[in-house]
């Protein structure tokens, strides 16, 4: 059984964009130039224009950038709220895992320290 979070779907949504090394390098791009068209980023990609379209598809679904028509050009932008709720709930998780870790620690300190302890090889 999962437990849900909040924000769950936009996170799960912005990882699996991120997956993609072709993916993160557009949104590498983008930060660079601030907002670019398609086919602007084909020639800086190993890729087609239809790829990247393809690429920035997935990137506007999860949140991760915008697009804009400018006359006949679509230009595509950085949107950094998908990426800073997703960097919040990764904090917590390394958080929540930092919590148990010093728990753990703790638990296993004061076993050692216990002569008592039926599990201490006095």
């Amino acid at each position: 059984m999962t437990e849900e979070r909040p924000g769950a779907e936009s996170v799960d949504s912005v990882l699996g964009a991120l997956a993609d090394p072709t993916r993160r390098r557009l949104l590498d791009l983008l930060a660079e130039h601030g907002e670019a068209t398609a086919t602007t980023l084909a020639g800086q990609l190993p890729v087609s224009r239809q790829a990247v379209v393809k690429h920035l598809a997935v990137l506007d679904t999860a949140g991760l950038v915008s697009a804009s028509r400018v006359g006949r050009e679509v230009r595509y932008a950085v949107r950094p709220a998908a990426l800073d709720t997703t960097a919040r709930w990764m904090a917590s998780l390394a958080s929540e895992w930092d919590r148990r870790l010093a728990r753990i620690k703790r638990i296993a300190e004061a076993a050692e320290q216990d002569p008592d302890d039926p599990a201490h090889p006095g």
